[in-house]
Parts: C-alpha cells; structure tokens; sequence
C-alpha cells in the first residue's frame, strides 16, 4: 500500500470567486472542498449541512484555519424546497452571487432490495438525486440572468459500478450522472459549467463510523494503490472544474479513483 501524498499547496485556482457548498460540515468530502475553496483564494464562501454544531464549527475552522473571514453557514435540508430556496437566497446576498456551487449533500444506507421499504429508497433517493436537482435549480434561476457560473455534482463510481445493498444509492447517483449531463446541455448557453466527480472510497470519520473496518479495508484493497483516497484528493479535482483551467469542460463525469478497470 502507498502511502497518502504530502497536502498539495494552493495555486489561487478560486481566486475573486465566490462558492457555496451543500454538506460541508464534519470531516468528509463537503469540509474538504470548502476549506480547498478557501486556501485557493475564493473572494466569500457560503457552507451549509444539516447539523447545527458542526456546522458552526466548520465555519470556525475554516476562518482560523485559511484566514478567510468571509465564511457564512446556515442550516439547510436538501429534501425540503423551502429550505433550499432559503440557503440560495442567502448566498445570494452575503456573496454577492453565487460564482460556484458544489453539490455534495447525499444519503446512503446498506440494504438488500428484498428487504428495502418504499421509506427508505424514497429517502436515499430525495435528499442524493432530488436534492442535487432542487439546488441546480435554484441556482440555475440567480446564475442565467447573469451569464456565468459553475456547477460541481458530488456522484459515485457506484452510478457505474455494481455493489451489494447498494442498488438505491447507486440509483441516485446514477442519476446524478445524467441529470448533469443533461442540466449541462441545457446551461451552456447561458455560459454557465456543469460537471460531476465520481469517487470511489474517500476514508474519512464520519464513513468509520458508518461502514465497518473490515469493509472498508476490503473496499480499500481494491484500489490500484491499496488505500482509499483522502477527502482533499476529491477536492482538488472539484477545485479544478471549479476553476477556469476546465473552461471547455461541461457535462463531465470525473472519475476520481484508484480502482484497477
């Protein structure tokens, strides 16, 4: 197994911009991109989740951690439209626009299709699939009139790829996959960039806590380089949608994994 690399240094890839991140609190993917979005010189950044403390301390942390005093928080529940017309209004004001959003908020449970409730898949599916649309949409409405933006969807390798008790949460980001490919087509015209990075295992506290150590060092094993990928490794690569090096990208799903083809 290799060992993680070393932290990449920041480039000023968000420099002027500014970015709003759904699921940002905790220690996953979401806090990852946001505190990347910070050390990469982004103007204001607006983060929101579902959890009040952690959510605050999120917002601490990255202030103290990158120096950016520019960071705002607030609750929001992607599984309820008013909630998310909330969040976007108020990004919309504390940041003066809305330059980047990234879609991180997902839900997934383990559960075999024969003993699935409709409960259960309608949950996994709203707040992963559905979300993702409500917060495009929101964001479509602010970022057209203007004529730019970026938009960065959090999907799966599991839209692709076949694993057990998983058929609902790889249903969703399945069609993450092609809700951005389609959403893309539709904001070309308006200047604006949708893409996806698909991961594959990214090991952080909150999936320790979620999955077993054995499964996860079984998923792990499979990886090329025998280890699952940091939170920040992820990030780097929504930074680089986010940033205009990939001004030609748009309807891109991003592989971001290890994993022997």
């Amino acid at each position: 197994m290799k060992p993680a690399p070393d932290y990449v240094p920041a480039h000023g890839l968000l420099r002027g911009k500014s970015v709003l991140v759904t699921a940002a609190a905790g220690a996953g993917i979401g806090f990852a991109i946001a505190k990347r979005a910070a050390e990469e010189g982004c103007r204001a950044l607006f983060i929101s989740d579902v959890h009040e403390r952690r959510l605050n301390e999120a917002v601490e942390a990255i202030r103290r951690d990158t120096g950016l005093k520019e960071v705002y928080g607030q609750l929001c529940d992607v599984s309820q439209e008013s909630q998310v017309q909330s969040l976007v209004d108020a990004a919309e004001a504390q940041l003066g626009g809305i330059d980047v959003l990234v879609n991180n908020a997902g839900l997934g449970t383990s559960r075999r299709i024969v003993d699935m409730d409709d409960s259960e898949w309608h949950k996994v599916i709203d707040v992963t699939l559905t979300g993702t649309f409500r917060m495009m949409r929101a964001a479509l409405k602010v970022m057209q009139p203007r004529g730019k933006g970026v938009i960065i969807n959090n999907a799966s390798v599991l839209g692709w790829r076949a694993q057990v008790e998983q058929a609902h949460y790889a249903a969703a980001k399945a069609g993450v996959m092609a809700l951005t490919r389609c959403a893309a087509m539709e904001a070309a015209g308006f200047g604006i960039r949708i893409n996806a990075v698909a991961p594959s295992i990214a090991i952080h506290a909150f999936l320790k806590k979620s999955a077993s150590e054995e499964l996860l060092n079984e998923l792990s094993a499979k990886e090329a380089f025998g280890r699952g990928a940091e939170p920040w490794e992820v990030a780097n690569v929504m930074i680089f949608l986010a940033s205009d090096y990939s001004s030609y990208m748009t309807g891109e799903v991003v592989s971001v994994s290890a994993q022997r083809a």
